[in-house]
């Protein structure tokens, strides 16, 4: 932990979000890789806190259950959604009551809210020595929300009034509150118990916490984060959208700083799992998501979705799909190859047109070059799987695995029932069905011998097209005899 590290982070998410109209909850609804709540912890992380806690309510089974899903989150319990201050209050009680430290409160629905920002936050709450310290955003408009009131002396806050009851000067003030605090959690624990319900909502405020603090002789202060955009909660499907593309961008500017070519970066999607080396090349509307990561050199799209996989260094990934899988040094996919969860191709191979693989690990420099199905297989080092091949992994209860050697040639039209292994060096002749087990170095051969009957069109199709145009072939083929 460094100087500023808090003691803790309590993160609210115990709302119900009713104008998502969705039966997902608000903090669970995703952009850019992660859910709401998700972005807001993972931020909370970067200031490495003692304690991280977060306070869910509504569907907190759901929301548990997903914050445990990934790296275990502490959570508490509000029952009842009396207010910011109770909802904070549940949050110390569950880390055992007063905190000896900053206590930093951040809103669930922020996804925008970066570490950074918070780590400015936290430094000037210690560097100042306050109580309480609001952040607060410079806003171009800032009608709707409750305006920060400074000390124009010292700059301290002096209050914080709600649109609707400041005076018209105050309207005025650009400045305003983003419902995210950092407390001095001793103070915090003695003066949230002090906090009434004699309002119209009848909650418990966790803005009355300044106002007490204040008229204790505690200073308030303010913390101006740099992007107004920072603060945005969300509330609704166009506000989720907004997010997005904002987070978007973010992170798309993060990657070509960091030596990424975005072609364009108004059609290309990138989550914020997603790693990358310099000198990578992302085409148009191509999408990265999950933990994709992009070796150097490497070059996807345009018009691929690339999910959970690694693209190794010079890969090329052109116009295809790629979930969960391996793609090595120098190799080929595309286009229009669909590569499933647990595909590995090997350095410089290459999964071609309309190929579609499924768990199959392709050796090195081996090709399966186009209209073909390769399913729970491995292949060894630079073969060739002729087009039209089809791997039969399945026989209606399991799957069955195929195994084929290095340095194969296999036909076209191929169909391999597994469980079946061809050796090392093979050829296989087109039109073939290889059901049996070809030792090393062998030609298979596994179809019915061609059978021509002549004249059958005439006797079964009389006056058709075909049979006229079988007759006149034959008139010309007599004529030149």
């Amino acid at each position: 932990m460094s100087a500023t590290s808090p003691a803790a982070v309590v993160v609210l998410a115990a709302g119900e979000g009713t104008r998502m109209k969705s039966k997902t909850p608000k903090v669970l609804h995703e952009i850019s890789g992660r859910s709401l709540v998700g972005h807001v912890v993972a931020a909370a992380r970067e200031l490495d806190p003692q304690h991280l806690v977060v306070v869910v309510g509504h569907a907190s089974e759901q929301v548990t259950a997903h914050l445990s899903a990934g790296d275990a989150v502490r959570t508490a319990f509000q029952a009842e959604q009396n207010g910011t201050g109770h909802a904070v209050r549940m949050g110390l009680e569950e880390l055992g009551g007063d905190v000896e430290g900053t206590v930093i409160v951040v809103c669930g629905d922020t996804p925008l809210l970066s570490g950074e920002t918070l780590g400015a936050l936290a430094a000037t709450h210690a560097a100042d020595a306050n109580a309480v310290t609001v952040l607060s955003a410079e806003v171009p408009d800032s009608t709707g929300y409750g305006r920060i009131v400074r000390d124009s002396a010292t700059g301290a806050v002096t209050e914080i009034v709600e649109h609707k009851d400041a005076t018209d000067e105050q309207r005025a003030i650009r400045e305003i509150n983003s419902g995210v605090f950092a407390f001095d959690g001793r103070l915090l624990g003695d003066a949230l118990g002090k906090v009434r319900t004699d309002n119209s909502q009848g909650e418990e405020y966790l803005t009355d916490v300044l106002s007490i603090l204040r008229e204790a002789g505690h200073r308030v202060g303010a913390c101006v984060a740099g992007d107004h955009r920072e603060i945005l909660g969300i509330n609704n499907r166009l506000q989720l959208a907004e997010a997005r593309r904002l987070l978007n961008e973010r992170l798309l500017e993060r990657a070509m700083l960091a030596g990424v070519t975005v072609v364009d970066p108004a059609s290309t999607l990138i989550d914020a799992t997603v790693t990358y080396e310099r000198d990578a090349v992302v085409h148009p509307g191509t999408q990265l998501l999950g933990t994709t990561h992009l070796a150097e050199d490497s070059e996807v799209g345009p018009n691929s979705r690339i999910e959970d996989t690694a693209v190794g260094t010079g890969a090329r990934v052109d116009n295809s799909v790629t979930l969960s899988a391996e793609i090595g040094a120098g190799a080929l996919v595309g286009p229009y190859a669909y590569l499933r969860p647990g595909t590995r191709l090997g350095a410089k191979a290459k999964a071609g047109t309309y190929v579609e693989m499924k768990n199959a690990t392709i050796g090195e420099g081996t090709k399966v070059p186009h209209l073909s199905y390769v399913g729970d297989a491995t292949i060894g080092d630079h073969t060739n799987i002729g087009a039209a091949s089809v791997f039969v992994n399945y026989d209606g209860v399991a799957k069955h695995h195929t195994t084929i050697g290095s340095h194969c040639r296999t036909g076209s039209d191929n169909m391999f029932v597994a469980p079946v292994t061809v050796g090392d060096g093979v050829y296989t002749a087109a039109g073939s069905v290889i059901t049996k087990d070809v030792p090393a170095g062998s030609l298979a051969v596994a179809r019915g011998q061609q059978r021509n009957i002549e004249g059958w069109v005439a006797r079964k199709r009389p006056g058709s097209a075909a049979a006229q145009a079988a007759q006149a072939s034959s008139q010309e083929t007599d004529g030149q005899s």
